[in-house]
């Protein structure tokens, strides 16, 4: 028998999802405390939870073979995986926003933007023919408008409310952003019939 095919998940709130939605098409796992890899119980996948940052990192070196992680992270890694399912669950919006009712405003013809997801907004605003100007904050970027460090953001926005609390509101909806399995292209290659033959389980419908 083959070894368990690895598989990356980002700790936290995805980290569930996906361990709900795998369970519900016959993959079950769980972590013991404090443990970081698990496999589930057909034996199929070795789980691996890691920081949602470093995902990417681990399975473009081969670390895990699959991932499972938000659009935006991949995008920010600039690495080429090989795609293979995107999920109905874990989606969110990437967000322009600004202070309340306060109008758009340029600084030589250029606009600021304070983001962690500088790949992003970069080529989406040169995409559009606009300059911007990127401060890089990995922190609490609603801050940034609040203290005068950028009159805007680019973040993910989900429900709002954190917006709302800091006095900010949505400028534009930049992008829907969804959740996919994805695969490093040789490993993939590697392991093509179990990872297809796992997709396939997965798009089953649940319980069947």
């Amino acid at each position: 028998m083959n070894e368990p095919l690895t598989l990356a998940l980002p700790k936290g709130r995805l980290f569930e999802q996906v361990r709900e939605h795998f369970g519900q098409h016959g993959f079950v796992f769980s972590l013991e405390d404090r443990k970081l890899t698990a496999v589930d119980q057909t034996g199929t996948l070795k789980i691996i939870a890691v920081k949602n940052a470093d995902l990417p990192t681990y399975v473009r070196h081969g670390i895990a073979g699959l991932g499972v992680c938000g659009d935006d992270v991949l995008y920010e890694a600039g690495v080429e995986f090989t795609h293979l399912l995107p999920f109905d669950f874990g989606s969110t919006r990437m967000a322009l926003a600004g202070l309340k009712d306060q109008p758009v405003r340029e600084t030589a013809g250029s606009l600021t933007i304070a983001t962690k997801f500088t790949r992003f907004t970069r080529d989406w605003f040169h995409a559009l023919g606009t300059s911007v100007k990127i401060i890089r904050l990995d922190g609490s970027v609603e801050l940034a408008p609040v203290l005068g460090l950028a009159p805007y953001i680019v973040d993910l926005v989900e429900t709002g409310s954190t917006l709302k609390a800091n006095g900010l509101e949505v400028r534009e909806w930049l992008k829907s952003i969804g959740v996919s399995l994805f695969a490093n292209p040789a490993y993939f290659k590697l392991r093509y019939q179990e990872i297809t033959r796992f997709v396939d389980r997965l798009k089953e419908p649940a319980g069947s």
